[in-house]
Order: structure tokens, then sequence, then C-alpha cells
């Protein structure tokens, strides 16, 4: 075999094995049934996780929506000092979930195993319904409620339990947004028969 056939073989090989993350939001991320034509596999991870943790799919797909757009390798802006040098990300934060380093951590200890990767969208959603399911436990905060449940999955329990949204009109703002998104993809998700 030639040299240049066994480069492009193995360049094949391992481009292969890149895996199909999704690197571009899907279109219309408006519309529900729409992101989920789009992404067959996310409604299987949705599903999945509603089935095991009790979280609704609108909920879930409106949580993924403000943390990442559907974007499976998002990440926080870098940081900037005199506006030209990075000086890192403005946190650990990574995937469809936004999940931070040692949050996600502790979801691979405790349930998720070694090979869980933020960057999965079976992975992150399982992420999601294991650490809203503890915000219900700990806090008494209904899954079907987007709005309290976003602001302890943004500020922490330990943070939503002191109050820290409180202090912040925007995150205030954008959790109520949230929780209108998810009655829109629960609207529209009843619509296409995927509820």
């Amino acid at each position: 075999m030639s040299r240049l056939l066994r480069v492009a073989a193995l360049l094949l090989f391992v481009a292969s094995c890149g895996g199909s993350r999704d690197i571009e939001a899907p279109r219309d991320l408006d519309n529900a049934c729409s992101i989920l034509d789009q992404r067959p596999h996310f409604h299987r991870a949705f599903q999945t996780a509603e089935r095991n943790w009790g979280v609704p799919t609108a909920v879930l797909m409106a949580m993924i929506y403000q943390e990442s757009k559907f974007i499976g390798n998002a990440r926080t802006p870098f940081q900037w000092v005199l506006g030209v040098i990075p000086v890192g990300r403005q946190s650990s934060a990574y995937g469809y979930s936004q999940a931070l380093d040692g949050t996600w951590e502790e979801y691979q200890q405790q349930h998720g195993g070694r090979g869980a990767e933020r960057d999965d969208i079976d992975d992150a959603t399982d992420f999601m319904g294991w650490y809203m399911n503890a915000t219900q436990r700990e806090l008494g905060i209904p899954l079907n409620d987007t709005r309290n449940q976003y602001l302890a999955y943004h500020e922490g329990r330990g943070g939503y339990r002191r109050g820290t949204y409180r202090s912040k009109a925007w995150l205030m703002r954008v959790a109520g947004e949230l929780e209108a998104r998810a009655l829109l993809y629960h609207t529209q998700l009843s619509r296409c028969g995927r509820v």
C-alpha cells in the first residue's frame, strides 16, 4: 500500500472517530419541533432524561437553549486585560448544560460515570435531570417550575437558598423569559405529538 494511501486512510479513520458533536445551533431556535426534526438524537435524549428524572422535555429544552443554544462545545467567553491579553475564561462552564468542572465531577462520581461528557447530549440531559431532581429534593422546587429551577441551576442550590438571585435583575428577567420559552416549547411539542 502506498504511503499516500495509508495517510489518506488514517485521516479518514481519524475524521470518522470525531463523532457527530453539534458545533452549530439548529435553525429556528424558537420552534421546538423544528429543533427535534433537525436533531432526532436530541428527542431520544430528552425522553430518556424525562423518563429517568421526571423533568419535562420542554423544561430541559428551554434550559439548554439558555445555557448553550444547543451547541455541544459551548464555552464562556475569554476575559481580557487591557482589551488584548486573554487571561482565561469567565468560568469552567462547558457543553450543552454549561456544567462547571466541580459539579460535573460530582455528577460523574454519583451517577454518570467517568465516561460522561459535557458535549454529549445524552450525558448533558441526564446531568440536568440529575441536578434538577436533587434541587427538587433539597429545595422543594417542582421539576416543572422552570423559573425557579433555572435560578437554582444558575446560582447553585446554596446561592438559591441564600437568595443571591434577588439582587440580579438581569437574571430574574432571564428566568422569566426562560419560563415563557418552556411554555412555548410545551405547546409546540404538544402540537407535533412529541409530549
